[in-house]
Parts: C-alpha cells; structure tokens; sequence
C-alpha cells in the first residue's frame, strides 16, 4: 500500500480475544499504519463478536467511525462436525451467520450505528434464514416486544456484503432482494476462486450502474481515499 498509494488499501487484523492488545493494534493500525479498516474472524473459540467481552473494542471502533471487515472461522463447537466434510463447505457460512444474528440480536450493532460492517460470501447463510430472523424470532419470547421486522430489516440493509464465491445467479439474486445493491461489495476468496469468475458472474445478474456500484463504486464509498485513483 505503500508503495503504490491511491491503488491498494489495507485492513488490519485485530488480536481478538484479547481486548487491550486489540485497544493498541486499533491505535497503531490506524494512526500509524493509516490503514482502511481492520479485520476479525466471526468468532473466536466460543465467544460470537456481540458478546459483552469484545464492547471496549466496539466502542473504539464507533468512535472511529470505522470499517470492519469479518471473515468466517471453526467456532470450538463445530470442529469435525461431519466426517469427510470440510469447515470451509458449510459451516463458515453458518458461521457467519451467527455473527450477524448474535451482533443484531445482542444489540451490538444497533449501539454502534458507526461502525461499517462487511460480510464474506454474501452472509454466509442469512438468505436462506432471513425470514426466521424478520418472523419467528422477533414474535417469540426472549426477543418479542424487543426488536421487529423493522428493526431486523433495518440492520440487514445497512450491512454490506462481499460477493466472494456467491457471484451466482441464485445466491446474489437472494442476496440483492434481501438488502439493496448499494451493500453489495466485489470480493473473490482469491486464490480459492478468481476474480474472472467472479467477474463474470456478476455481469451475467447485474448491468449498468448496479454493476458498476458492486464493482467498485459501493467499496469506494468505505475508502474514500482510493476514489482518485
């Protein structure tokens, strides 16, 4: 990034769990290392990013006004779930999903409305359980009476989502009738999967200034600074 400004951009990782080491890292990362946001797994052994523990580093990030990017991990409960069945196949997206529930549900990320979330692979598997989120929880117990559809909703479309290995017609025509395009950010899980497909995909589902938002322009709009290169 510093070699070649105004092209690349920088997240910087966090030493979650452990919360003062984090404090630090979020103070160099950005005040020293300028970098562009800072990025989390969507759990850390047994604990999902609302938990109470991980508050101080919220609030710095609130403070801040700043872009945190999450990428799936193996939460302790679900190593070796299924024999012969990769974590990476199904249960990072459940385990991004947890993160996005227990961040909503908690009321995380409604105290910090200044933080920029971003999701892997279009939110793991919130498309196809949205609608538990938008209906049965919010009409049971303990959550009724506390959030709504509207309250849910409302937090679902102000996320943003990548297109990292979702650039499909089925799952990003989910995911943009789910939360408007303007929350959809280009992503590839390089070297995984490529940018050509990913590419492509998105060209096949989306045209003109839809497109061209994902692309490139929806990023643009977390790291203002690269919008002059």
């Amino acid at each position: 990034m510093g070699e070649h400004p105004g092209r690349f951009g920088m997240f910087a990782m966090l030493p979650l769990p452990h919360i003062e080491e984090s404090l630090k890292e979020i103070a160099y990362a950005f005040d020293t290392l300028k970098a562009d946001g800072i990025g989390t797994m969507t759990s850390y052994g047994d604990k999902w990013l609302g938990y109470a523990d991980f508050a101080p580093v919220w609030e710095e990030l609130n403070r801040r006004k700043a872009t945190v990017y999450t990428h799936p991990t193996t939460a302790n409960c679900c190593l070796n779930l299924v024999q012969g069945i990769p974590e990476s196949s199904i249960e990072w997206a459940a385990d991004t999903t947890r993160a996005i529930a227990n961040l909503l549900l908690s009321g995380t990320s409604q105290r910090y409305k200044d933080i920029n979330w971003i999701f892997s692979h279009g939110g793991g598997a919130l498309t196809a359980v949205a609608e538990r989120f938008q209906i049965q929880v919010v009409s049971r117990p303990p959550y009724k009476g506390k959030f709504t559809r509207e309250t849910v909703d409302a937090e679902l479309r102000r996320f943003y989502y990548d297109t990292a290995q979702v650039a499909n017609a089925v799952t990003i025509g989910a995911l943009a009738r789910l939360v408007p395009t303007s929350q959809i950010v280009f992503g590839t899980d390089f070297p995984y999967r490529t940018g050509i497909d990913h590419a492509n995909g998105l060209a096949r589902a989306f045209s003109g200034a839809d497109l061209a938002a994902i692309d490139r322009e929806n990023a643009l709009r977390l790291m203002p600074r690269l919008k002059t290169a």
